[in-house]
């Protein structure tokens, strides 16, 4: 999942924080480049389809993110709040025959293929896997069954998302797998460690 990368549209605290609209927009860029890449490698190694789930603009421009040569399809994540979105992101997939759904944001330089394969490996044990994120949220969400209910109530861009999540997973009965922490790039301290 990932924002249009163009300056007011994206990055918004990295801009605010010194680097400006058009310079938050090019880390925007370079950040949705890594995850794109990542994305590929990753799923092709578990036999999994990507898809760039985009908010901010439409599928065409969506599709003219893709790198040339990938079998990445291009969606918009459509209107609503972020769980909305995600809940949609996670339906869609569920409803086109897939057995298990990842989402991942395009903020975080220190992703990996490893991490993808990692979420997916443990969908084969659990029905729920997250990855947490330094800030208190988390990076990764993977399911392998419908649970829309599992982003509702959640106060999103808070430092509590992912413990709410943890509780709204265990109200539902979807004991997760825990992957490793990591850090996503909302500030301008974050950039020192993405050189």
């Amino acid at each position: 999942m990932a924002r249009w990368p163009a300056p007011r549209r994206c990055k918004s605290r990295l801009a605010a924080g010194g680097l400006g609209p058009a310079r938050a927009a090019r880390v925007q860029q370079r950040l949705l480049g890594h995850a794109l890449a990542v994305l590929a490698q990753g799923t092709a190694a578990v036999g999994a389809r990507g898809r760039l789930a985009l908010a901010g603009a439409g599928p065409a421009a969506a599709a003219r993110l893709l790198p040339c040569g990938q079998s990445l399809e291009a969606v918009t994540q459509g209107r609503g709040g972020l769980g909305e979105r995600m809940a949609r992101q996670f339906m869609a997939g569920l409803r086109q025959g897939y057995r298990q759904v990842v989402l991942v944001g395009s903020d975080l330089p220190c992703l990996t293929a490893a991490d993808l394969q990692l979420a997916f490996a443990a969908l084969g044990q659990a029905p729920c896997v997250l990855g947490p994120a330094a800030d208190g949220g988390y990076w990764l969400v993977g399911l392998n069954r419908g649970a829309s209910a599992l982003f509702a109530g959640i106060d999103w861009g808070g430092d509590r998302v992912f413990q709410q999540t943890l509780a709204r997973a265990d109200q539902l009965g979807l004991a997760p797998v825990l992957l490793p922490q990591q850090s996503d790039l909302d500030a301008i301290g974050d950039l020192l460690v993405w050189r």
